[in-house]
C-alpha cells in the first residue's frame, strides 16, 4: 500500500526528473554521457554551450539525481570533475512509465471491447 507521504515524495522526485529532462541541452548531456563519462568542458564544447551555462545545466542534472560527478584530484576542483549517469534514477523513471503504460493498456483494451460490443451499427448488440 502506498502512503500519501510516499506518493508525494515520488511525485516530487519525478517532477525534478522531468524538469531536468525538459531542456534540450540537458537531454544532449544525457545522450553524450550515455557514450562515456565526460568533463564539463568537453560537454560544453560538444553542445556549443558556454562554460557557465553548462555548469548550470550540470547542477540541475545533479540535483535531480540523473548525473553524478567524481573528481580526478583530491581538491574537488570543478574543472576536473568527470560526470556520469546514475542508472538507478533512469530505472525509477522507467518504473513509473511502465505503470502509466499498464494503466493505458487496460483502458484501451476496455475501450476496444466496448467498440466490439457495439459492432458496425454503433448500437449495442442485442443481449440474449
Amino acid at each position: 500500500m502506498v502512503h500519501a507521504a510516499d506518493a508525494r515524495e515520488e511525485v516530487s522526485a519525478l517532477d525534478q526528473t522531468f524538469t531536468a529532462l525538459a531542456d534540450p541541452t540537458r537531454r544532449g548531456v544525457i545522450d553524450l554521457l550515455r557514450e562515456e563519462p565526460r568533463r564539463a568542458s568537453d560537454l560544453a564544447d560538444a553542445l556549443g554551450a558556454s562554460r557557465p551555462a553548462m555548469s548550470k545545466h550540470l547542477r540541475i542534472l545533479r540535483a535531480s539525481g540523473l548525473v553524478t560527478a567524481a573528481t580526478e584530484t583530491e581538491d574537488d576542483d570543478a574543472r576536473v570533475r568527470v560526470y556520469s549517469l546514475r542508472p538507478e534514477k533512469f530505472g525509477e523513471l522507467r518504473d513509473w512509465l511502465d505503470q502509466v503504460e499498464r494503466f493505458w493498456a487496460v483502458q484501451l483494451d476496455s475501450f476496444a471491447a466496448h467498440v466490439a460490443k457495439l459492432g458496425k451499427t454503433g448500437k449495442p448488440k442485442d443481449r440474449k
